[in-house]
């Protein structure tokens, strides 16, 4: 990555160096251009700390971690976003580190990530994490964008698909969707068909984005004008698409392999999370779910709307689990439409249970990304929540489309 101003990023963690991931965090820290800093406090802030939030905790490093948070809201330390990590096998760690966050989040302006780690957590498994939120802190200005301009493309690059768009002043002329094989010949072929869609050549385009797994390598071989990881082009995306980039909004993104739970301020992420701990909360399992039932991907969502998830258990908390339950659903009797619903509702509930205790759920909650097309999913997010859930046009491009808006503003750089 070429060398930008250096981010401090505050570190409040419990576990970090007990667990071996110290190290970690502070590759992917270097990677991205920014520096780890620790809140200086004193004995007395410690002393203090437990009675100003209410909570008893008996680790001391969680004293330390709720003191430093205090410190950066009260403006006694020079940070530009805050990372907050604990280890996920701890409950109490668990409990300090939302009340943090959402501490942080309601009493300053710093972007926040919150993150449970494990002793396997890697700086590669960091990057995007940290990318996202060191893009937040020092290109605002970028992300503030609320139109796109001239002709430009957009190519995301995911785990099971790669996406394309062409658009041109706000609109999207031309699509391009196919299963990601080998990085390269799939952003290729996509591109190619957005091209041939929209009715232009290569050397039409004025600026061109790039995100997702694979945007290093198609953004060296494509020579982009925008890399970028997709926490940001997705959130930028989804209230684009909506109509709603001023205010407050919550995206979800069920991704392939991984869910993105974004809270969103003005077109800017705020707080966010992604991953999870297993595949079977993610689009992943729906698809090896519309082919036990013997359907294409597109019509689980239909059958979905006709079933009652009430009527099969369903474990999706792991993807192996939750083919186990519905292959033993279907052998006791129970309808595809129930276990298409079921599917749907298991999906939706891990997602609520993994990504959604770690951001504020506000309305409008924007639904993006393939599964969002899955009738079944948005509805079971609206059963679950009560609360309306938005899929814009184009869900499925969202990054493409956040990639190919935010790349026009390179447009005569």
């Amino acid at each position: 990555m070429a060398k930008e101003n250096l981010v401090k990023i505050a570190q409040l963690s419990c576990g970090s160096e007990y667990s071996g991931i110290q190290k970690e965090i502070e590759t992917a820290a270097a990677m991205v251009d920014a520096e780890i800093i620790f809140p200086e406090i004193t004995i007395d802030d410690v002393k203090a700390v437990e009675e100003r939030f209410g909570l008893q905790v008996a680790s001391p490093d969680l004293k330390l971690m709720m003191a430093r948070a205090q410190a950066l809201v009260d403006g006694k330390t020079n940070a530009d976003a805050v990372l907050i990590a604990t280890c996920f096998r701890c409950a109490e760690a668990a409990l300090v580190r939302n009340e943090m966050r959402r501490y942080i989040h309601e009493n300053s302006k710093f972007p926040v990530i919150s993150y449970s780690f494990t002793e396997r957590t890697t700086a590669g498994t960091l990057l995007t994490r940290l990318e996202a939120l060191t893009t937040t802190a020092r290109r605002r200005s970028l992300l503030a964008r609320e139109h796109q301009e001239g002709l430009t493309a957009g190519i995301d690059s995911g785990s099971t698909t790669t996406k394309a768009v062409i658009m041109q002043d706000d609109k999207v002329v031309g699509t391009g969707w196919v299963p990601t094989v080998k990085v390269m010949e799939s952003a290729t072929e996509a591109l190619n068909n957005a091209m041939k869609e929209a009715g232009i050549t290569r050397d039409a385009i004025q600026a061109l984005g790039v995100t997702g797994y694979g945007r290093f390598l198609i953004g060296d071989e494509f020579k982009a004008d925008l890399i970028q990881e997709e926490i940001t082009v997705n959130s930028k995306g989804a209230v684009y698409l909506a109509g709603h980039q001023k205010g407050q909004a919550t995206v979800i993104d069920i991704g392939g392999m991984d869910n993105k739970a974004i809270s969103v301020q003005d077109g800017i992420p705020g707080m966010f999370t992604m991953g999870g701990i297993c595949a079977g909360a993610s689009g992943r399992f729906l698809e090896m779910t519309s082919k036990r039932l013997g359907v294409d991907i597109t019509e689980l969502g239909a059958l979905a709307i006709k079933g009652m998830q009430e009527h099969v258990e369903m474990n999706s908390y792991c993807i192996v689990f939750g083919i186990q339950s519905l292959v033993n659903s279907l052998a006791k009797g129970s309808v595809p439409e129930d276990v298409a619903a079921a599917a749907c509702y298991s999906v939706v509930e891990q997602v609520f249970e993994q990504q959604l205790q770690e951001v504020e759920v506000k309305e409008p909650l924007i639904m993006v990304g393939g599964s969002s097309l899955i009738e079944g999913v948005p509805k079971a997010m609206h059963d679950l929540l009560k609360i309306d859930v938005t899929v814009p046009p184009h869900s499925q491009y969202i990054g493409a489309v956040g990639a190919a808006l935010l790349a026009s503003g390179f447009i005569n750089k």
